[in-house]
């Protein structure tokens, strides 16, 4: 004893410190552990050299795999001495340490090898009520040691002979199933009379555990014995009914799915496949779960449309009709659509072309496939692939996983039973890839008209004729299409509406479809031409007509709250009570605020919701030369500003501006809407024309948008998204447009309505641009 207080007291304040994952040494406790990282076995030498003391602290379960001195460790630990070391031949050691006493980290030195230390004193009361938590624990512990297959059964006869509540508490805590917290929690409690209450609260926990443990064991022994009390039962039950000539219900299971294979029209393939399948079936025991996994798959293979179509009724005439019924005006769409099924009826065949609706959201893409499903009398799948990475999603999974499927595919096809469904799957440009597969790759076979007469679900293993099935794709824009699956289709391009095609839409079918839907059938709800054009200029601005409908249900739902509340409501909608119901205008013309501002130009994008304008904005200050770019742009947007001001520089003299305009300033471009990504070279010319609007002082004209691709040379190249950058201009009030020469064609997709009212520009060089946007002529110097 008396040598235990002088190593107490020899306690240094500054000791050698290791960190250890997953124990907590307690004082006057041994713990063996093994070392194999070259700092700790440096340090352990560095503690023999001396008075093989070291600090022990414990890593946290969150930490990394290299441990951070200062903040994965927790601060409480333990002085052990290192009783005995055995250097291994790997290099690494084994070392015995034992406990001596608790204590606090108060700081770590810059090489992370020693640690100043604070002693914990264990503060120790001697009462009655200390005694009978004593003895509490030491009486818990025995039943656990009774109970728990842990603890060696002589374990309880070392604990009786502990007199010391501390070390009691050490022992038993360094004995028990704890977490790694909650044995901190106990070696950092330096009150004996608290700690005790703690420990107790633990081993109540785990007596309760183990004992429910016990229970739940002989539950399922009981159970086990009474299944197979019922196995021999059942064994009895058939021998009786063979005896008897009686059929048992797993043989009446496996001749009724004789029957259905024998009565189901399926390739031979298939059908050899299910009797075989059914050929397990009598060898596996009913109980087992691969006999339902079996019946499940025998199923699958009955209830698929091998043979089963609905007859077509390819009839041109009444295509149309269905067509126009359903949609207004996308007239070359509707050719288009009616061409493909007058070669499908000509031909007398199932195989084609892959057609491939792409445009914003909104303009009816979904709802074409529906009509082309009705007009051919053609059951109709919508499968929506936004999101899916995961190529069991299309090919399904083996049967060696349980709970596997069939993919997506197959289970449209069970559920329509039929095999010549219209078959629409949704927003093909949103689907990713990962770890878990390519979807791409499974779509490839699916949409190849000469591939998917055999496609092959991983789950039934059998190839399944898909070249019966009209298939329609669906996306928002083309780039992020696979150049591979982009190939097999056929691409039509659906663009917005205009503001007039807009309004002939809620009037023939929105309105009609809100009113119905929001009951108010009964009431005569009458919406003027006026109040509609609000809606549609004030309240929506979008290249479909989703949230057009949504507006106009919002106005037509607060009327039924009126009505439904006594309140007197409005039969005729009129500007005013769209006002009332909606508030003020959520847009207003774009232009309406635009004065003509040197260096600002009005250019036209094309995004994945329909056309929109931009406005590039470009500014100088006090610099040394710098180029800033700032809006996010992305790369080819970025290149297209810099051969903007290549352009500049290299004809300055031509436009009237100083050689030297860069030495001494820096040049700022900006679009706004700074969160929204831009890329492309289209808006070149509009580019082009901010600096050398700015750089003369001449304001560009804020009413006339334009858009094109610049060479260094100063030519205007062509771009895509003509119509689409065209009804967006439109829809923002631009009554004047600035295009390529080489575009003119495309002006003939324009609406007529929107041609007759815009005024066009086919330019080939930027100086055409200039002389047509800036408010004035430039002074060109000779």
């Amino acid at each position: 004893m008396t040598g235990e207080k002088e190593l107490i007291n020899k306690i240094p304040e500054k000791l050698p410190i290791i960190a250890i994952r997953n124990f907590v040494v307690y004082p006057y406790l041994l713990l063996p552990i093994s070392v194999t990282e070259q700092r700790d076995i440096d340090v352990i030498n560095l503690s023999l050299k001396g008075d093989k003391m070291l600090a022990v602290f414990t890593v946290k379960e969150n930490a990394g795999e290299k441990v951070d001195y200062r903040k994965d460790i927790y601060e409480v630990g333990t002085v052990v001495t290192v009783a005995k070391m055995v250097r291994m031949p790997d290099d690494s050691m084994k070392v015995l340490l034992q406990g001596v006493k608790r204590i606090r980290l108060k700081d770590i030195e810059k090489d992370e090898i020693y640690a100043k230390i604070e002693v914990l004193e264990n503060e120790i009361e001697h009462s009655e009520e200390v005694e009978a938590l004593k003895r509490n624990v030491t009486s818990l512990f025995i039943q656990i040691v009774k109970l728990a297959s842990y603890l060696p059964d002589d374990i309880g006869l070392v604990i009786e002979s502990i007199e010391d509540p501390s070390r009691l508490c050490d022992f038993i805590a360094s004995n028990i199933n704890l977490k790694i917290e909650d044995k901190i929690d106990i070696l950092k409690e330096t009150n004996v009379k608290a700690r005790l209450k703690i420990l107790m609260d633990f081993l109540q926990k785990e007596l309760n555990i183990l004992k429910l443990g016990e229970k739940l064991r002989s539950e399922v022994s009981s159970e086990l014995t009474k299944e197979q009390r019922e196995f021999y039962l059942r064994e009895q039950l058939k021998a009786i009914q063979k005896e008897l000539g009686e059929k048992d219900e797993k043989t009446l299971e496996i001749e009724e799915l004789r029957k259905k294979v024998k009565k189901k029209k399926m390739p031979e393939e298939a059908r050899e496949r299910a009797l075989k399948e059914i050929d397990k079936l009598e060898k596996i025991p009913l109980q087992a779960a691969d006999y339902y996994v079996t019946v499940n798959y025998i199923d699958w293979l009955l209830e698929l449309p091998w043979t089963e179509e609905t007859k077509d009724n390819i009839n041109i005439k009444k295509a149309a009709e269905i067509l126009d019924e359903d949609h207004y005006d996308l007239e070359k769409i509707k050719d288009r659509i009616l061409e493909f099924l007058a070669v499908r009826k000509l031909k007398n065949s199932t195989m084609g072309t892959i057609l491939c609706f792409v445009g914003p959201p909104g303009v009816g893409k979904t709802s074409l496939g529906r009509s082309i499903a009705r007009a051919l009398n053609r059951k109709f799948i919508r499968l929506a692939l936004g999101g899916v990475r995961d190529e069991a999603e299309i090919r399904g999974h083996r049967r060696t996983y349980v709970g596997a499927l069939p993919g997506r595919i197959i289970q449209e096809m069970k559920r329509v039973k039929t095999r010549n469904p219209v078959f629409m799957i949704d927003e093909i440009d949103k689907i990713g890839m990962d770890f878990r597969g390519d979807p791409t790759s499974a779509l490839l076979e699916v949409l190849d008209p000469e591939q998917n007469n055999s496609f092959v679900d991983h789950f039934i293993e059998i190839p399944f004729d898909l070249s019966h099935v009209f298939f329609i794709t669906t996306a928002n824009v083309i780039e992020t299409i696979p150049a591979p699956l982009r190939d097999r289709m056929e691409i039509i391009r659906l663009a917005g509406y205009t503001v007039d095609e807009k309004i002939h839409i809620a009037k023939k079918y929105l309105i009609p479809r809100q009113i119905e839907a929001n009951g108010m059938t009964k009431r005569k709800l009458h919406f003027t031409d006026s109040a509609i054009r609000l809606i549609v200029e004030s309240y929506t601005r979008e290249a479909g007509v989703r949230t057009l409908e949504r507006t106009i249900g919002g106005v037509i739902r607060k009327i039924a709250k009126d009505i439904t509340m006594g309140k007197r409501a409005a039969r005729t909608i009129t500007d005013r009570v769209v006002e009332k119901y909606m508030g003020k205008p959520i847009f207003t013309p774009v232009l309406a605020k635009k004065k003509p501002v040197p260096g600002v130009v009005t250019g036209m994008a094309w995004t994945p919701v329909g056309g929109e304008i931009l406005f590039i904005e470009v500014t100088k200050m006090l610099g040394n030369g710098q180029f800033i770019l700032t809006g996010q742009l992305g790369d080819v947007m970025k290149e297209s500003c810099r051969i903007a001001l290549s352009y500049v520089r290299a004809n300055a003299d031509d436009f009237g501006i100083d050689k030297n305009f860069h030495k001494n300033s820096d040049i700022h471009i900006h679009v706004p809407e700074g969160a929204v990504p831009k890329d492309g070279p289209s808006a070149g010319v509009a580019i082009v024309t901010s600096i050398i609007s700015l750089l003369t002082g001449i304001p560009a004209r804020p009413d006339i948008s334009m858009t094109g691709e610049i060479t260094l040379k100063g030519e205007v190249l062509p771009i895509g998204g003509v119509k689409e950058k065209v009804l967006g201009a439109n829809r923002a009030g631009i009554k004047e447009i600035i295009l390529p020469k080489e575009n003119e064609k495309d002006i003939d997709d324009v609406p007529e309505a929107v041609r007759k009212e815009t005024k066009f520009h086919f330019v080939t060089n930027v100086n055409e641009v200039v002389e047509k946007v800036l408010v004035k002529k430039i002074r060109r110097k000779k």
